[in-house]
């Protein structure tokens, strides 16, 4: 359960530009510094919308992910002019490759968070509420889709908790009775997604869905705290921008390490990624304020 968030509060638009901006340099850049902030800025405000509960829940199988795509690349790829040992097979094992696969676990993990972080900020009106003119079927369907999921797996919680009260859990009897139990909250689960998914038909067809000139309700409005965010992150991103065009973020893995160190760079990165954080922070600090002079 995502808690309450500062930078959620803000307008779709710049909720969007911020998650665009700090994927794409996730996924982009393999600076070791800009990985290791996107990283630590990424379990930092997963921390602030699931507490520390939810986000060692996504460690639990985060971590061994990431460890396995660290060992896959140089148990596979032998480039690198620093050789280490040989593996048994001949090949030798490079300080590069085993940077490198380092390297390409952190993204993958980043990656991972910031998208947790976008499912909890980005909900399904503000997903609608940016593509529902532009493309509208398509913004249904991701608005759909990640509804669905999550409402499916509630579902099944339930279905298996009602079952476990009159006998029926997957985790008791023999290896046959086991199977028909699971077996049964499947089908329950899957007769209430069919259901589920006639009645939303039904229910868009009585709203008028699809038919020419329908409007849409919309909250959000673009107030002077949105414009205090879009100057932030617009400066941020240039600075990010400009930082990468001079070369700033380049990091070379092969055949040897190499890159820049521009601290300015690194700090304009730092202060982009932590903008929801900053965001909670001086919330917190103002309702705090606020508290003591009542």
């Amino acid at each position: 359960m995502a808690q309450r968030d500062s930078f959620s509060g803000c307008h779709p638009g710049l909720n969007m530009l911020y998650f665009a901006a700090v994927l794409a340099v996730t996924i982009l850049c393999a600076h070791p510094v800009t990985l290791a902030i996107s990283f630590g800025t990424a379990g930092a405000y997963c921390v602030q919308l699931y507490g520390w509960g939810g986000f060692g829940r996504r460690c639990l199988w985060l971590v061994p992910m990431m460890a396995m795509a660290a060992l896959i690349n140089p148990l596979f790829s032998h480039e690198g002019a620093t050789i280490l040992t040989y593996l048994p097979s001949g090949n030798p094992l490079t300080l590069e490759s085993i940077l490198y696969g380092l390297a390409a676990a952190v993204i993958l993990g980043a990656a991972v968070l910031w998208f947790g972080c976008m499912t909890a900020v980005l909900t399904t009106d503000k997903f609608v509420w940016l593509f529902g003119r532009l493309l509208p079927a398509l913004s249904l369907l991701l608005s759909m889709t990640l509804r669905f999921v999550p409402r499916l797996v509630r579902q099944f919680g339930q279905v298996r908790q009602a079952q476990q009260c009159v006998g029926r859990d997957i985790s008791r009897g023999s290896v046959l009775r086991r199977v028909g139990s699971a077996v049964t909250i499947l089908s329950i689960t899957l007769t209430w997604a069919l259901e589920n998914a006639i009645e939303t038909a039904d229910s868009m067809n009585s709203r008028g869905y699809g038919l020419p000139g329908r409007t849409a309700f919309s909250i959000y409005r673009f107030d002077k705290r949105d414009v205090l965010v879009l100057a932030w992150l617009l400066l941020c991103c240039g600075c990010v921008a400009a930082g990468w065009m001079s070369g700033g973020l380049a990091w070379a893995y092969y055949p040897v390490l190499q890159g820049d160190q521009a601290v300015l760079v690194q700090a304009a990165v730092l202060a982009l990624f932590l903008t929801p954080v900053i965001l909670n922070v001086r919330e917190e600090c103002v309702w705090k304020r606020l508290r003591s002079e009542i």
